[in-house]
């Protein structure tokens, strides 16, 4: 089976400033991938690589089977649905769900399929009850809700995210994570740059990081948050519940909440298996 997102020895430069060298991964359809690393160590190139923003200087970015080399941002809107950290600047139209439907009505979908997309992607985010606000009335968590919603209204094969539990509290991070994997059990491929290790802890799966420029790490996203050794020159932390996994030592070392407290409770009750 053919990846949904492929890159192939690629390489970019600011002028004379290499952002990216010789970086190769795949993303398959329906994986959920953590992309970490320090501050300007790549990442945000990177997601701006695989929307068509930028083009590589080297090598190839393949989203299915297309070359992003030769495509517009919009073509692959076809394809890539993004967030950018700065949400805000993705917000224009005079409703939310205007803004919400922009993307299926580019994409010429008939008016059906247009409703269908922009109600279940403003179902998924509970955007519902804000959809004939104007997106700046909102304040700025719910305007960054209202921007993955346009993402998530395109049903595209790869969702591309830089930092979207930025500015949200913990019941708005839960609402993301639900919305992510539902696309994910659909399908979708994610790729999502965050320094929130504990949501990625709960919602991702594998982990690629990026250190000046190459990659550094690609491996289960739980092997890498309970190596401290490996994340400290990283300028990462483990996540709580990851650090106490490791620090009591528990069978199969779990990074997410529940499977840490399925794991201490047969731990104290002596289940089988210890």
């Amino acid at each position: 089976m053919s990846a949904a997102l492929r890159l192939d020895g690629v390489g970019f430069s600011y002028g004379a400033v290499a952002a990216l060298c010789d970086v190769s991964f795949d993303v398959a359809a329906g994986e959920r991938v953590a992309l970490l690393g320090r501050n300007g160590a790549g990442k945000t190139t990177l997601v701006r690589l695989v929307a068509g923003l930028l083009h590589p200087n080297a090598g190839t970015v393949w989203v299915g089977d297309w070359d992003t080399g030769g495509r517009a941002p919009e073509e692959l809107a076809r394809r890539v649905g993004s967030l950018f950290q700065h949400a805000d600047q993705q917000l224009f139209a005079r409703t939310v769900r205007e803004d919400v439907s922009f993307g299926p009505r580019a994409l010429g979908l008939p008016a059906h399929e247009v409703r269908r997309r922009t109600e279940e992607a403003l179902e998924a985010l509970a955007l519902g009850g804000h959809a004939t606000q104007h997106p700046y009335d909102l304040p700025p968590a719910l305007r960054k809700l209202a921007a993955l919603a346009g993402a998530l209204a395109l049903e595209p094969i790869v969702l591309v995210l830089d930092e979207p539990t930025a500015g949200l509290d913990r019941a708005l991070r839960a609402q993301v994570a639900d919305a992510l994997r539902e696309h994910a059990e659909r399908g979708a491929a994610l790729l999502v740059v965050t320094h929130d290790l504990a949501f990625a802890a709960e919602t991702l799966d594998r982990g690629i990081v990026l250190d000046g420029g190459r990659l550094a790490y690609d491996e289960p996203l739980a092997a890498l948050l309970t190596s401290a050794e490996r994340l400290k020159p990283l300028g990462l932390v483990p996540p709580t519940v990851a650090a106490l996994s490791v620090a009591l030592d528990l069978p199969g070392r779990p990074v997410r909440e529940r499977d840490a407290a399925h794991t201490l409770a047969r731990v104290a009750g002596g289940g089988p298996g210890l």
